[in-house]
């Protein structure tokens, strides 16, 4: 049983006697199946269980291989798996197209992708399987280019194919071109290519990051015109498009009709979109709700109540959560249930806790961990431990740009102008570009971008004097422009004010209302954290145009509605 994968060949010596019923081998390979899909219930591995058939002499076939390489899913087993290359190759089955896509999704799993582009290669003509196994290789890998070359290569495609390709678009961050395939997908005419769960949990993913509400909304629809069960797949998919677009009350609708065998990915969807909606005691309410379901919650669910205690500085019941999750529920914390505790200190301005905890952690602190520290240090004003934070991060990612930002951002509030050019000039000579500000838009059913000080909208002349006379109006109610983080040296404060005037979110707010009928609900979704001149003003928005005004940021939500926001200016 401990025999180690070299002697995978060995084990096939000719004296051995390898002409076994084929029953037997159905056994074996059921049994390796069964481990596979059940891992948890055995002490054995499916590479022991084949390593015990060959003690036994039984010959592998064209299912056994399939079954076993289906456990090689990361770069640890690629030694192994071109092992058991080598031994197909030695029983004469890699002519078997089965098995050679059993071997590209292996090479694909481990990492090794000239080696799945190789054995893909010598399949004399894949069928969609192989093609299908290249694609979701490529995604996988992130290789978001390969992977349409693979799809647009292929001489035909099923609904796995458009599926795949829509979710290497998501992984990538392209949202919109998963939309605008799913669309191509629609209108091809292509044989039983009909959209499945998979398809439209990966369009309602895009949706949701894009805060496209009315394309999710046609989505939930098209789901229930075709008449797919809302099972907790597809559930916990449009409770998370609900709520990464700002409509809580329709994700708890659908969490409610999941009925009474909601898993714990759906309950935690809930809770999360609860948390980033800044609805802290509905959170924390369904959060001691899950205990009382049956249903066990996990580290996920965790840092979803943890995130709820951090963005409303909640210190102690987040520290009452961590613990018990660790004492009640026996979970090790993770980098990111300590980041959310760092972040927890941080913003509350217990540095000293914050730092302790770092220091006490198990594990080497991540870039997530010491940039809540440097975040909440920057809020505190705390400039040496911003520099400290800054010099730990960069050594784990020297080019990483939102440390320089946020530390450009704390010289810039204190008015340490010199070190702000020093650090901008150690940006320009790294090469470090700062992540320029971009706000999505729904509007009529169409997603616009802005970015900061956009000239290449077809209305900017509109836009802009749309803009101004929103900022006329708000500075007649008492708005006054924060120009504390801007980075750039500008002698004169009228310069400063028109720096910060010209933000995304508030160029893609304007759009809107000038856009829409009174009264419609704005929603923006934006890339970066919303800065504090930008909240002023989009508060007092909300008030002088009477609408309710919604900015997801890369924190949270901000629902603005009256001249307040739900955050109580505290994010």
């Amino acid at each position: 049983m401990q025999r180690s994968s070299r002697n995978l060949i060995s084990a096939s010596h000719p004296t051995l006697n390898l002409s076994y019923p084929t029953l037997e081998s159905f056994v074996w390979n059921t049994l390796i199946r069964a481990h596979v899909h059940h891992p948890s219930d055995s002490p054995f591995t499916p590479l022991s269980v084949f390593l015990r058939m060959r003690y036994h002499a039984v010959r592998p076939d064209t299912h056994t291989f399939p079954f076993l390489l289906q456990s090689f899913t990361s770069p640890e087993y690629l030694s192994c798996g071109r092992s058991v290359h080598s031994l197909i190759i030695q029983l004469g089955l890699s002519d078997n197209v089965f098995v050679q896509t059993s071997l590209v999704n292996m090479y694909s799993s481990c990492g090794s992708f000239h080696l799945a582009r190789q054995v893909f290669d010598e399949i004399p003509q894949p069928d969609s399987a192989s093609w299908n196994s290249l694609l979701n290789g490529y995604v996988k890998a992130g290789m978001v280019i390969a992977a349409r070359k693979a799809f647009d290569s292929m001489p035909s495609r099923n609904t796995v194919s458009w599926s795949c390709m829509m979710e290497g678009y998501v992984r990538s961050g392209q949202y919109m071109n998963a939309l605008l395939l799913f669309r191509k997908m629609q209108k091809t005419r292509e044989e039983l290519i009909i959209p499945n769960e998979f398809t439209m949990s990966v369009l309602l993913s895009a949706c949701g990051k894009l805060g496209a509400l009315e394309h999710g909304k046609w989505a939930h629809c098209y789901i229930e015109k075709r008449g797919m069960q809302i099972g907790n797949v597809l559930g916990t998919s449009l409770i998370d498009m609900y709520a990464k677009c700002g409509c809580i009350e329709r994700a708890k609708f659908v969490f409610e009709n999941l009925g009474p065998n909601k898993d714990v990915k759906a309950w935690t969807a809930m809770i999360s979109g609860l948390a980033m909606n800044g609805h802290k005691e509905e959170c924390l309410d369904l959060f001691s709700k899950v205990i009382g379901s049956g249903v066990n919650p996990n580290g996920v669910t965790f840092i979803s109540a943890l995130s709820a205690c951090v963005h409303s500085g909640a210190v102690a019941l987040g520290k009452s959560i961590f613990e018990k999750m660790q004492n009640r529920y026996h979970i090790s914390p993770s980098l990111q249930h300590y980041g959310c505790m760092v972040d927890l200190y941080a913003r509350a301005g217990l540095l000293g806790e914050a730092w302790s905890l770092v220091e006490s952690m198990p594990m080497q602190p991540d870039v997530l961990v010491w940039g809540s520290l440097l975040s909440g240090a920057r809020t505190s004003g705390d400039i040496k431990t911003c520099e400290a934070s800054l010099s730990k991060i960069l050594e784990l990612e020297p080019n990483n740009t939102g440390a320089h930002v946020l530390l450009a951002n704390a010289y810039a509030k204190m008015g340490r102008w010199k070190d702000v050019r020093r650090v901008r000039a150690q940006m320009e000579t790294k090469g470090i570009k700062k992540v320029p500000g971009c706000s999505l838009v729904e509007v009529d059913g169409t997603v616009h971008e802005f970015h900061v000080g956009d000239e290449s909208q077809p209305d900017r002349m509109k836009i802009y004097m749309m803009l101004d006379e929103m900022l006329r109006r708000i500075r007649m109610e008492g708005y006054a422009s924060n120009t504390e983080e801007v980075t750039v040296d500008i002698a004169e404060e009228e310069g400063k004010e028109l720096a910060v005037s010209r933000h995304s979110e508030k160029l893609a707010v304007a759009f809107a209302i000038m856009k829409t009928r009174p009264g419609v609900p704005v929603r923006v979704v934006n890339n970066i954290r919303m800065c504090r001149d930008c909240h002023a003003a989009v508060k007092m928005i909300s008030l002088v145009y009477g609408r309710e005004i919604s900015v997801r940021d890369c924190n949270r939500f901000h629902h603005f509605a009256g001249g307040a926001c739900n955050c109580n200016d505290y994010w």
